[in-house]
């Protein structure tokens, strides 16, 4: 499937050059200097040739005092010139020596002075890996579109373990690490371990069982799968499908402390919680005893304080009850010399009582005497007062009956039935308006006549006014 692209790649390639040199010779049997011809060629495969990755094997290399790398990349059939320099080779984190496979991300390019054809090197990887970062992303979009990377699916990590749980190699130095971390954290905890390879044919295979095996004993709290650092072949079985879903289906949590920090495997993202080193899965799994210590010591203060202040104010409360409490001889003493100021104010206030009731009485008495002495001249004069009350109300009755008498008079002259009785009569208009006047009213016009007693329709045939 690759070689299809690269011929169509080719024939560009072709056609662009024959466009090149036609412009080129644009002037008839121009001859070439072959400094023009190198640069020709030059600019032709920098701006047609993509940026690509070649496989090799490395052959006469050559580390310059500058710190370049120059060397040829060759398979069994052809070989290319290639230039590394320093400020790209100084990221690659393995030695580099003749013999060695691998593959390169590479401009094509000519070195002008010597009219080689020659690759300049941006990355350079063993050969292989690019198969191998391929099988990594399937495998982890396979496995987050199950959702064994969902973050609801994970489990909290127990806060005091009672048993840690390792899987990794007994003489990995990873395991030094996380004993050496634990026995300084938390030492009481106990830690079993899992031996199995963690490297090499078949060690994917031997870390799910032994992810099995602990989950079928159950005898501990939470795992750690561990271990050091190294290349993506070292840390490939951390990689493989068959661990992935060994912690997915683990009963116990599981804490993937696998390389360095920079270091990313399936393991870290279906595994409850990835730490970037062994030390550091050391340190999720148990709390830091001197942490411990410290926070009892703080809380040990906190409730030295809290009782001491509780204490002083029990005390206060009472001697606060002691000041208030009386013997109850003392409070007897008390409550009958209360009783007998009682019965003192009631005495003063019920002779103060008494003596103001005879007070009033002696008033009103004298009120009395006063008024019944001159009660003859109060009769005569009520009886002179409801003589000329009711001569006023006389007066007035008859005064208001003439002006009733006045106002009924006036009433009956405005009546308009005793006008009608008298000859007249009202007119009024199909509107019941009165008319007064016979610019009201047309010729034809219907009209209503009121009489004295009872009424009339008529049409009205003729009009005029009198002078």
């Amino acid at each position: 499937m690759a070689s299809k692209p690269c011929c169509y790649w080719i024939c560009g390639l072709f056609k662009n050059v024959n466009m090149s040199f036609d412009l080129i010779y644009q002037e008839k049997n121009r001859v070439l200097r072959v400094a023009e011809l190198n640069l020709a060629i030059k600019q032709l495969i920098e701006n047609h040739v993509p940026l690509i990755w070649v496989r090799g094997e490395i052959s006469n290399l050559v580390k310059a005092a500058s710190g370049h790398f120059y060397f040829s990349l060759k398979d069994e059939q052809a070989q290319v010139r290639c230039v590394m320099f320093r400020h790209k080779n100084q990221f690659i984190d393995r030695p580099v020596s003749n013999g060695q496979l691998v593959e390169v991300l590479a401009v094509a390019t000519l070195y002008e002075q010597r009219g080689d054809f020659q690759l300049t090197v941006e990355q350079m990887r063993p050969a292989g890996l690019g198969l191998l970062y391929e099988q990594f992303e399937r495998l982890k979009q396979s496995l987050a579109g199950e959702g064994l990377f969902a973050a609801g699916r994970r489990r909290p990590l127990p806060r005091y373990p009672k048993r840690i749980g390792i899987i990794t190699s007994p003489q990995a130095a990873a395991l030094r690490d996380v004993l050496t971390t634990l026995k300084s954290r938390l030492p009481s905890v106990p830690v079993i371990l899992y031996p199995t390879p963690v490297q090499g044919q078949g060690s994917a295979e031997k870390i799910a069982q032994a992810i099995h095996v602990a989950n079928q004993r159950a005898e501990c709290d939470v795992l750690i799968v561990c271990r050091g650092g190294g290349s993506i072949e070292d840390l490939w079985a951390f990689n493989e499908e068959i661990v992935a879903r060994a912690i997915a289906a683990s009963a116990l949590p599981i804490v993937s402390g696998v390389g360095h920090e920079t270091d990313f495997t399936i393991a870290d993202f279906v595994a409850d919680e990835r730490a970037p080193t062994p030390t550091a899965a050391a340190q999720r799994v148990v709390p830091d005893r001197h942490t411990l210590l410290t926070g009892l010591g703080d809380t040990a203060q906190h409730l030295q304080r809290a009782l001491r202040n509780r204490l002083q104010n029990a005390m206060q409360t009472l001697d606060y009850l002691q000041r208030r409490v009386i013997h109850p001889a003392q409070q007897l003493h008390r409550q009958a010399r209360e009783l007998g100021q009682l019965r003192q104010r009631m005495q003063r206030a019920f002779a103060y009582r008494k003596q103001h009731q005879n007070w009033q009485w002696q008033s009103l008495l004298q009120r009395l005497a006063a008024a019944s002495a001159d009660f003859p001249r109060l009769q005569e004069r009520h009886a002179r007062l409801a003589e000329r009350l009711a001569l006023a109300m006389r007066a007035i009755h008859g005064k208001q009956s003439g002006r009733v008498e006045n106002a009924a008079q006036h009433l009956i002259l405005l009546d308009p039935q005793q006008v009608l009785a008298r000859g007249y009569s009202m007119v009024q208009d199909r509107n019941g308006r009165v008319v007064s006047d016979a610019g009201q009213i047309e010729e034809g016009d219907p009209l209503r006549i009121t009489f004295a007693r009872g009424w009339g329709k008529v049409e009205l045939k003729e009009k005029g006014y009198t002078s």
